[in-house]
């Protein structure tokens, strides 16, 4: 299969933080280090398994680290890079326009959150 060259650097950015989940994981991160326990109770609906497949695609593209404590059960907590705090402004800005729309709309946006 062939790759095929982005011509939008925001395409960048969606194939990053796109999808369900990664946002509400960096806003939570955006708070500071959290536990998968902690994070999995602050993202409503998540399955444990969708989590962890997020949190590893974050991982591996540089926007969270991963640090395992080796102790008797392992301690596991996620924070983000300079990279994922890099994205703060873009999830800043992502929830301003939203609330406009919801604003705007009598907070009938149409949009199940």
């Amino acid at each position: 299969m062939q790759r095929r060259e982005t011509r939008c650097p925001a395409e960048i950015t969606l194939k990053l933080i796109g999808g369900r989940w990664k946002t509400l994981i960096l806003w939570q991160l955006f708070q500071g280090t959290r536990r998968f326990s902690e994070l999995r109770r602050g993202t409503h609906g998540i399955t444990q398994k969708v989590l962890t497949q997020q949190l590893r695609e974050l991982e591996q593209d540089g926007v969270v680290h991963r640090r395992v404590y080796p102790q008797v059960p392992p301690r596991v907590e996620y924070s983000l890079t300079p990279m994922g705090r890099s994205l703060k402004p873009v999830v800043d800005a992502m929830c301003r326009w939203g609330a406009k729309q919801m604003t705007a709309a009598g907070t009938k946006s149409g949009v199940a959150v």
